[in-house]
């Protein structure tokens, strides 16, 4: 697909406004975006799932771990509204910052650290420059890495369907195996091939969250999208998907997946709400039910001046927060 800003803008408001994007076309693919066309496409911008949190603390379910932004699952529902990443880590960052400051005082004294568990960390982390002498060839992380992002793009990507994703679940459990052979050269000092291969165990685990609760959730909501079930679901949107390591890991199955009761959404968000923003988030038998309360007129401003854009902007964001079903990994 082509984006051809040139046709709607001069040259010169085009290296003012869009300064670095003109730069990296004409550097990296000698595209001049002032006079013609640029190559785009759709990628990964924002993991609507995450760590499931307490959303007034911050705090996770293990003890003492507070997480905020991205690696929070919840906040944005199934679709992170524009420009809300900002106000997220600021609201919720400070909340983190501050219910942890909170916690760690309240300690009446502080956890020892488990000497045993400690070496057997070091000795995992340093496992890629020996190898772990596992059977078979040794593995390059730069291309497992490669190749796991080829499969999640191709298999469990934008359109998603059940046996693309099951395909995609199978190259994970054969991309675990190899990873386990992944051997680096050089020295712990700035090594990214020490990194990668240290990072591949998330990554591995992360792509079987996404590609396992996408596959359990047969409806399209927001950004998770189903070509064989392409309407939203009312009934989904009771549900939330928790991701968490299987009790019994297998080589297939590393992570198990569990439903997770949603409340409804509370009748003060639902008003901030006009009608054409519902018809987004709330299937056809929602709209039409006596529990769901008028919405506000478009355009209406609140008693205290303000207006609706930024009123919608923070309900829709509680509203994520509270009641969408992408807690987990779906996205």
């Amino acid at each position: 697909m082509y984006l051809d800003v040139s046709a709607r803008l001069p040259a010169e408001e085009i290296r003012r406004r869009l300064p670095s994007m003109h730069h990296q076309f004409k550097e990296l693919a000698d595209v001049d975006i002032t006079a013609e066309p640029m190559e785009v496409g759709p990628t990964c911008h924002y993991v609507m799932g995450g760590v499931e949190v307490d959303p007034d603390t911050a705090a996770s379910k293990v003890p003492g771990l507070y997480a905020a932004g991205e690696v929070a699952g919840g906040m944005h529902g199934s679709n992170r509204l524009g420009g809300n990443s900002l106000s997220d880590l600021l609201v919720f960052g400070r909340r983190a910052g501050l219910h942890a400051a909170l916690y760690s005082a309240a300690l009446a004294e502080h956890p020892l650290l488990d000497e045993e568990q400690i070496s057997a960390a070091a000795a995992e982390a340093l496992t890629p420059f020996e190898g772990s002498g596992a059977e078979g060839p040794v593995e390059n992380p730069y291309t497992l890495h490669q190749e796991l992002q080829q499969s999640m793009n191709d298999l469990v990507g934008i359109i998603r369907r059940e046996g693309e994703m099951e395909e995609a679940l199978k190259r994970l459990a054969e991309l675990r195996e190899r990873a386990e052979r992944a051997v680096v050269e050089g020295h712990r000092q700035f090594n990214p091939g020490w990194h990668l291969a240290l990072d591949l165990r998330n990554m591995l685990l992360v792509s079987e969250c996404v590609a396992r609760a996408a596959l359990e959730r047969t409806e399209s909501r927001g950004g998770h999208t189903r070509e064989d079930h392409p309407a939203m679901d009312h009934d989904w949107r009771r549900v939330n998907l928790v991701c968490s390591l299987a009790e019994k890991p297998a080589p297939d199955a590393q992570i198990g997946v569990h439903h997770q009761a949603n409340p409804p959404i509370r009748a003060d968000l639902l008003a901030l709400f006009g009608l054409d923003e519902l018809k987004k988030y709330l299937t056809e038998a929602e709209l039409a039910a006596p529990t769901v309360p008028g919405p506000r007129s478009a355009g209406a401003a609140d008693a205290d001046g303000a207006d609706t854009d930024s009123a919608a902007a923070g309900g829709a964001a509680a509203d994520g927060a509270a009641t969408n079903t992408q807690t987990g990994a779906d996205q």
